[in-house]
């Protein structure tokens, strides 16, 4: 797992250097067909990904730019890489650099490897099971977990991009009964922040694909922390609730909540 994880480390700054090599130009925006923005950093990070992948191993890929593949032929795999180009698309475009390259190794309905990478932070994110959790900065590495309970204030993370009515309603929620603190952060370096312990919960109550939780669900996991599916439910039966799962028929996230195990 190790020797995997140090390619998979390679190939994510490598995608990384496609990236800055577009975002330090001034690039064209394509738009798909779900009104989601497209640049050609997507793609080059995509075709740097995918071949880094296939030279170190067999396994298939999902990735955010690729090909869709049917469930039909999904359901009988038992490892397979979700890959995520580029997360973060929008701070790309307005040059905010909160914007990450990401890379996990599934395990049947489970992330067991991920790699985080903010090519303009220069930023390394990465945890499996087994090996812990991770952050380099600075070319300084340190082991990372999710805080430890010490008091009634909790920090809350939340998109800069999707702050929507229902993820308010919950944060107003989570008032009545915690101490607030508010934080945003671009992309999956949300999830990454709650890993590091830098905030205890991230809810995002909208539409997300499996591509881009996986790799920070991982490490998330492997700092001991969670990402569970959200219900409209008492805060501490949320608790209770499962992680979401991967390689669903339909690759479209629940309403989820990453967070400490001991938020509620």
């Amino acid at each position: 797992m190790e020797n995997l994880l140090k390619n998979i480390i390679q190939i994510s700054k490598d995608a990384g250097k496609e990236i800055l090599d577009v975002y330090n130009t001034t690039f064209h925006i394509e738009y798909k067909d779900d009104k989601s923005p497209l640049t050609e950093a997507d793609k080059r990070a995509h075709n740097r990904i995918e071949n880094g992948l296939r030279k170190i191993s067999t396994f298939p890929i999902i990735s955010e730019e690729g090909k869709n593949i049917s469930y039909q032929e999904r359901k009988k795999w038992k490892y397979f890489w979700m890959v995520d180009p580029l997360d973060g698309t929008k701070e790309f475009i307005k040059k905010k650099g909160e914007f990450t390259v990401n890379i996990a190794l599934i395990k049947e309905n489970r992330p067991i490897l991920g790699v985080v990478y903010a090519p303009a932070m220069d930023v390394l994110y990465y945890g499996g099971e087994s090996l812990g959790a991770f952050k380099v900065e600075n070319r300084k590495k340190v082991k990372i977990a999710v805080k430890k309970k010490s008091n009634n204030k909790i920090t809350v993370v939340a998109s800069k991009s999707h702050l929507n009515n229902e993820t308010k309603s919950f944060i107003e929620k989570l008032r009545k009964h915690f101490d607030v603190d508010m934080t945003s952060v671009g992309s999956s370096l949300k999830i990454c922040l709650v890993a590091e312990g830098k905030a205890d919960i991230y809810p995002r109550l909208g539409p997300t694909m499996e591509w881009d939780t996986a790799a920070a669900h991982a490490v998330l996991n492997a700092a001991g922390g969670k990402i569970i599916k959200y219900e409209d439910l008492p805060l501490e039966e949320l608790k209770n609730l499962n992680e979401i799962e991967y390689n669903k028929p339909d690759l479209l996230n629940p309403y989820f909540i990453a967070m400490r195990p001991d938020v509620f």
